[in-house]
């Protein structure tokens, strides 16, 4: 079942054309994983998800995105609400500079929570889906930027979830952090799939193998526009038998 179906989407950042006809349904409860070179539109594909595109001045999207049947690009659809259901984690970390606690409960409290019993319920609760709890547990009030980097994306990570969203966009997550954070970030997003549906953007095909239950493979023209969906199927399928020879290519290292 499609918790995201794409109709037809283009991109353009005024006259260049970054994304051309993307369709393509997005499992429900599942981790789908966007790959292909630099350059080729998978963050902006995976921004035209929630509208961050649309903080991108002079930026125009043609086509739909529907959220169980909304099109979330219907003028009438209320941005901020958008963006609670469909909460998005950036490839560095980005903790506001303030404490852990609060960092967790922001969101929660924009959105009308004041009850301190809540609140202190939402960030322990979401702290421990993110793997986080036990080791900050203490330390609450500390600084975010007290954390190492792979807990500081985990706070990240609690805190997108703290709003309770139906959908995580991750834009490469691990793309700054070792592998002994890698390992825990990918634990977690196994985790996560159960209740959310996670979509990534890596360009790390071994993690795409490991993690996602879906892949999707862009390609852009040689100019690095006018991005297209090469392939779409279910990971050990693209991997194992690809139906397109570029993405043969891609995958077996011939390019990129």
């Amino acid at each position: 079942m499609a918790k995201l179906e794409v109709k037809n989407l283009a991109i353009y950042y005024s006259d260049f054309q970054a994304l051309d006809d993307i369709t393509v349904d997005i499992k429900k409860t599942s981790v789908t994983a966007f790959i292909g070179p630099s350059g080729c539109g998978k963050s902006t594909f995976l921004r035209s998800l929630n509208r961050m595109n649309e903080l991108i001045p002079n930026t125009k999207t043609e086509g739909k995105v529907l959220l169980e049947g909304q099109n979330i690009y219907d003028p009438k659809v209320d941005v901020v609400n958008l963006r609670k259901k469909i909460g998005m984690v950036f490839q560095r970390s980005n903790p506001f500079p303030m404490s852990i606690y609060d960092n967790v409960t922001y969101g929660p409290k924009l959105h009308g929570v004041k009850n301190k019993a809540i609140l202190d319920q939402i960030v322990e609760k979401h702290l421990k889906r993110a793997a986080l709890w036990e080791a900050v547990k203490n330390k609450l009030q500390k600084p975010a930027f007290d954390l190492s980097g792979g807990q500081q994306q985990r706070l990240c990570i609690a805190r997108v979830l703290a709003v309770n969203p139906e959908v995580v966009l991750m834009d490469e997550p691990c793309s700054a952090l070792d592998p002994a954070a890698t390992q825990r970030i990918e634990d977690l997003i196994d985790e996560l799939k159960e209740k959310y549906t996670i979509v990534i953007v890596t360009h790390n095909m071994q993690q795409a193998a490991r993690i996602s239950d879906y892949t999707a493979f862009f390609l852009a023209d040689n100019d690095g526009g006018n991005a297209k969906l090469v392939e779409y199927s279910k990971t050990k399928t693209l991997f194992t038998n690809p139906k397109d020879k570029r993405t043969e290519d891609y995958i077996t290292g011939r390019f990129g």
